[in-house]
C-alpha cells in the first residue's frame, strides 16, 4: 500500500476543530466543528473534501479525534446538543470512520474512563457501534488487503479486543453490564458478521477482486481457544454446510478459511466443527482434504479425538471416521486410524491401566470403523485383524471386571461377523444392556447424512395418515365381516380358568434329611432332584439336630453337584441350602469350606461359590433373629399378584389414620412402638473361622491355582470377601486382630493391576477403619498409618479407575475421623485428670 503524504491544512484545520471543541461552550460552535470533522469523512460527490485529504485525516487524526470525543472534554456542552444532533454529529463520528479504529477507542476508553456521562456515553456507542454492523465492516476491511499494512502488535491488539470484548466489558461494568455484551449474545452476532464477510468475500472472487481471510482465520480461532467454539460454530457451521452444498466459491473460501487458521488454534476450531456439523459430507464440504495438507488437522482428525480424548458421543465418532472413508484420497488415513484403534483395543496394558469410559469409546471407534472398510480392504487387513482380535479378545476375557468382559465379547462378536471367517460368528452368552446394545448397532450403516431433511422426508402429510388409517379401519370391518368365516367356530364357547392349575407330580418331595441327601446323591430321576433341591433349604432350617450330623456331607455334595437336568433356579437353590448348611452349623461347615477353597482339582467357579456362599452366611448371622422367615422376593413377586386397595377393608382405615397422624400436632408424643428386643450377634464369636483360614495359603501356587499369578479375579473376590467379613464383625473383640491381618495382606497387593484386585484392596482398607476402634488403630497400626496415608493419597489422585479414586478418598476420609475422635477423648481424659 502506498505512504500517503502529510497534508499541512489538514492538519491545521484538524487542530483548530481540536481546540474549539475544548474550550467552547456555543452549541452552534460546536455543531458547526462537528460537521467540519465530518467533511472528512464523507465519501459522496458532493463532499467539500478531495481523496488525499480524507486519507491524511483516517490515518493521522481520526483516532485523536475520537480519543478527545470520549474523554478529554467537558461533559457539559454535549447534553446541550438535540438528540437528533447528538446520533447524527456525536455518533456518526464512530459509525463513519475506519471501524478498527473507532472499537480500539471505544474499548480503550471504557477500560480507562472512571464512572460517569463519559463512560456511559462511551458504552452506549459501542452497543450502537455494534447493533449497525460495523463488525462486518471491520473484518471486511481487513479482508481487502492483501498485503501488510499496519504493524503485527496493532493487529493484534485489534484481534484481541475483537475476541475479548465481553470479558473487557464484564471486568469494568460489573453488575451494569449490557445484554449485548454477554458472550451469549456477543459471539453468535460476531458469528454472524463473520458469515457477512465471507459472503462478501465470495461476491467479491466472482467479480474477480482478490481478498485475503487471514484476519477473519485469527478470529475464528482466537475465539475457539478462549472457549466460544460452540456458541460461534453453532452459527457458522449449519450456514457454511448449506452455502458449500452446491457453491464451489463457498467451498474454496471455507477451505482457505481453515488453511488460514493459525497451528496454535487448530485443535480448538476442529474439535468444535465436528461437534457442530450435520454430518460427515458437511464436515468434508467445510474443511475439504485439510487433513492431508496440515499435520495438526491430521493429528487431531485420526489421534487425537480417537485416542487421546474420549468425552464426545458417538455421532462425533460417526462424523470424523465417516469424513476419513468419504474420500478416496483420505480412505488412506482411515486404514491408518483402523490399525491405531485396533492396536490400542487389543493392548493388555491399556485395557489394564485406561479408564472404562475410555476402553468404550475405543470399542466405539474400533466398530465404526470397520464398518466402513469396503470389502477389498478387509481382505487386505484380514490377517491382522485375525490376529489382534484374538489377543484383544483374550486381554478382555481374562479382566475382573464385568462391564470390560463383556465388551470384548461384544467387539468380537462384531469383527467376526464382518470378517465372515468361514460362514462360522463368534457368539457369547452374557446378559444385554444399553451398552451392548449400542456398540451391537454401530455395524449398521447410516443411510443418510443430513438428519434435518431425513426427518421431513420421512414425516407423512396429515391426508396420507387419515387415508392410512381409513384404509386400515375399513380392512379390520371387512374382515371382521367376512361372510365366508367359519361358522362352526368354537371361538363363542367360553373356556375354562386354568391359570391356577398345577401339573401333578409323579414324585412327592421328601420329608427326612437323610432322605433328600440320598436323592441328590443317588438318584437319576430329574423330577425327584429337583423336588429335593427345592425343599432341602426348608428342612435345613427346621431339623437342626438332624442337618448337624450331615451338614459337611451335604455340603460336600451341593460344592460338587453340576446342573445336569437343566433345574429351574438351580444356582439360587443349591446356593440358598449351603447358606442354611452353614448357619445351623456353622464351625464345621465353616471349617470345610475354608480348607477346600486352597484345595486341589477345584474349579475357579467352585471356589467363587464358596466365597459367595460365606459371604452370604456371614451376612445372615450378624443379622439379628427373626421369628418367621421371609421367602425370598424373587418367588414372592412371581408367585403372588399386587392386592387392589379397595380389597382389603383395613387398608382404608391405615390410610385414613395416616392422614389424621400427618395433620395432627401433638405437644409431647410417646413411644409408638415397643423398643426392639436386643439379640446376640451370632457372627462374632465365630468371625474368626470365615476370616483366618483365608490368609493362611494365598502365597503358596498350586497346579491349578496361582492367587497371586493369573487367577487375580478370584483374587479380588477374595479380598472384597475379606473386607465384607471385616466390616460385619465391628464391635467384635476379634476386631482389632483381623484388621491387623487384613492390612498386612493387602499392602502386598496394593499396587496390582487389575482393577478389581484394587478396589478389593481399597473396600478392604475402608472396612479396617470402619471396624476397628479407633484406639487400637493408633496403638496397632501407629508405624504403617503414615505411609497407607500417602498411598491412598496417590491412589485418589493418578489412578485411573474412577472406582478407586472413589474408595480412596472415603478411606482417607474415614481416616482423619477416627485419628480426630481418638484425639479428642485423649485431650478429654487430660483434661479431666
Amino acid at each position: 500500500m502506498e505512504s500517503v503524504a502529510p497534508n499541512p491544512e489538514v492538519r491545521l484545520e484538524v487542530t483548530r476543530c481540536f481546540r474549539t471543541l475544548t474550550t467552547s461552550t456555543d452549541a452552534s460552535e460546536v455543531v458547526a466543528t462537528l460537521q467540519t470533522l465530518h467533511c472528512y469523512l464523507d465519501e459522496g460527490p458532493d463532499s467539500r473534501t478531495d481523496p488525499g485529504q480524507r486519507a491524511e485525516f483516517r490515518r493521522a487524526h481520526f483516532t485523536p479525534a475520537l480519543r478527545l470525543l470520549v474523554g478529554g472534554i467537558r461533559a457539559a456542552w454535549p447534553a446541550g446538543l438535540a438528540p437528533a444532533q447528538q446520533a447524527d454529529l456525536w455518533d456518526g463520528l464512530f459509525l463513519k470512520g475506519p471501524p478498527e479504529q473507532a472499537l480500539l477507542v471505544l474499548m480503550e476508553a471504557i477500560g480507562e474512563l472512571k464512572a460517569g456521562a463519559n463512560l456511559d456515553r462511551a458504552v452506549a456507542i459501542t452497543e450502537k457501534f455494534l447493533r449497525s454492523g460495523r463488525l462486518a465492516d471491520l473484518l471486511w476491511c481487513r479482508c481487502l488487503e492483501t498485503g501488510p499494512s499496519d504493524s503485527p502488535q496493532l493487529r493484534d491488539t485489534l484481534l484481541g479486543r475483537v475476541a475479548a470484548l465481553p470479558d473487557v466489558a464484564a471486568n469494568r461494568l460489573r453488575l451494569k453490564n449490557k445484554e449485548l455484551f454477554l458472550p451469549q449474545q456477543y459471539y453468535p452476532l460476531l458469528a454472524t458478521e463473520m458469515l457477512t464477510a465471507l459472503q462478501r468475500t465470495c461476491q467479491s472472487l466472482r467479480d474477480g477482486t482478490d481478498c485475503s481471510l487471514t484476519f477473519v482465520a485469527q478470529t475464528l480461532g482466537k475465539v475457539c481457544i478462549q472457549g466460544h467454539s460452540g456458541l460461534v460454530l453453532a452459527v457458522l457451521a449449519p450456514r457454511l454446510s448449506v452455502c458449500t452444498r452446491c457453491d464451489m466459491v463457498w467451498q474454496r473460501v471455507c477451505w482457505k478459511l481453515l488453511q488460514n487458521v493459525p497451528q496454535r488454534w487448530m485443535e480448538s476450531v476442529l474439535t468444535g466443527l465436528v461437534q457442530a456439523v450435520s454430518g460427515p459430507d458437511a464436515l468434508g464440504r467445510v474443511i475439504g482434504n485439510l487433513v492431508l495438507t496440515n499435520k495438526k488437522a491430521q493429528f487431531v482428525i485420526t489421534h487425537k479425538l480417537l485416542l487421546l480424548q474420549y468425552k464426545y458421543e458417538t455421532r462425533v465418532l460417526r462424523i470424523v471416521l465417516g469424513y476419513l472413508a468419504a474420500d478416496r484420497e483420505r480412505r488412506p488415513l482411515l486404514i491408518q486410524v483402523l490399525r491405531s484403534v485396533l492396536q490400542a483395543w487389543a493392548n493388555p496394558s491399556a485395557v489394564k491401566h485406561t479408564p472404562l469410559d475410555q476402553q468404550l469409546y475405543v470399542s466405539r471407534a474400533l466398530l465404526l470403523s470397520v464398518s466402513l472398510l469396503k470389502d477389498s480392504e478387509l481382505q487386505e487387513l484380514h490377517s491382522e485383524l485375525l490376529q489382534c482380535m484374538l489377543g484383544g479378545m483374550q486381554c478382555h476375557l481374562d479382566s475382573g471386571v464385568v462391564r470390560i468382559r463383556r465388551m470384548g465379547m461384544v467387539v468380537g462378536e462384531c469383527l467376526s461377523a464382518r470378517m465372515d471367517l468361514h460362514k462360522t460368528k463368534l457368539k457369547f452368552e452374557y446378559e444385554p444392556d444399553e451398552e451392548t446394545l449400542e456398540l451391537l448397532c454401530l455395524m449398521r450403516p447410516i443411510a443418510g447424512d443430513e438428519p434435518e431433511e431425513e426427518h421431513i422426508n420421512e414425516v407423512d402429510t396429515p391426508q396420507e395418515t387419515s387415508a392410512t388409517t381409513t384404509r386400515d379401519a375399513s380392512s379390520q370391518k371387512e374382515s371382521k365381516t367376512d361372510p365366508d368365516s367359519d361358522l362352526d367356530s368354537d371361538d363363542e364357547l367360553t373356556p375354562y380358568d386354568m391359570s391356577g392349575d398345577q401339573e401333578t407330580s409323579k414324585a412327592s418331595p421328601p420329608c427326612y434329611l437323610r432322605d433328600c441327601l440320598e436323592t441328590l446323591v443317588s438318584s437319576e430321576d430329574p423330577q425327584r432332584v429337583e423336588l429335593s433341591l427345592r425343599v432341602a433349604e426348608g428342612l435345613v432350617r427346621r431339623n437342626v439336630f438332624a442337618a448337624r450330623e450331615v451338614s459337611v456331607q451335604m455340603t460336600k455334595v451341593l460344592l460338587h453337584m453340576e446342573d445336569k437336568y437343566s433345574i429351574n433356579g438351580f444356582l439360587s437353590l443349591r446356593q440358598a441350602t449351603m447358606v442354611a448348611l452353614i448357619v445351623t452349623d456353622c464351625i464345621s461347615v465353616t471349617q470345610y469350606l475354608t480348607t477346600e477353597f486352597y484345595s486341589l482339582n477345584y474349579s475357579l467357579r467352585q471356589r467363587l461359590d464358596i466365597l459367595e456362599v460365606l459371604t452370604l452366611a456371614a451376612q445372615e448371622l450378624s443379622k439379628p433373629i427373626t421369628e418367621n422367615r421371609n421367602p425370598p422376593e424373587g418367588i414372592v413377586g412371581a408367585t403372588e399378584l399386587t392386592p387392589y386397595p379397595g380389597d382389603n377393608p383395613v387398608q382404608w382405615r391405615e390410610v385414613v389414620q395416616k392422614r389424621i397422624e400427618s395433620k395432627t400436632k401433638r405437644l409431647r408424643k410417646g413411644a409408638t412402638r415397643p423398643p426392639a428386643a436386643a439379640t446376640p450377634n451370632r457372627y462374632a464369636p465365630v468371625a474368626g473361622h470365615f476370616f483366618f483360614p483365608l490368609l493362611s495359603n494365598y502365597d503358596k501356587p498350586q497346579v491349578t491355582f496361582d492367587l497371586l499369578g493369573g487367577d487375580h479375579l478370584v483374587l479380588g473376590r477374595l479380598i472384597h470377601s475379606l473386607g465384607l467379613f471385616m466390616h460385619l464383625a465391628v464391635n467384635a473383640p476379634i476386631a482389632a486382630q483381623m484388621g491387623c491381618a487384613l492390612l498386612d495382606f493387602v499392602w502386598a497387593v496394593r499396587y496390582h493391576g487389575d482393577q478389581m484386585v484394587r478396589r478389593g484392596v481399597l473396600f478392604a482398607v475402608c472396612s479396617v477403619f470402619l471396624s476397628m476402634p479407633s484406639e487400637n488403630l493408633l496403638v496397632d497400626l501407629s508405624d504403617q498409618l503414615f505411609e497407607t496415608r500417602t498411598w491412598l493419597a496417590d491412589v485418589a489422585e493418578e489412578d485411573p479407575d474412577a472406582d478407586c479414586r472413589s474408595l480412596a478418598i472415603q478411606s482417607l476420609i474415614l481416616l482423619d475421623k477416627s485419628l480426630k475422635k481418638q484425639l479428642r477423648d485423649q485431650q478429654a481424659l487430660s483434661f479431666e485428670s
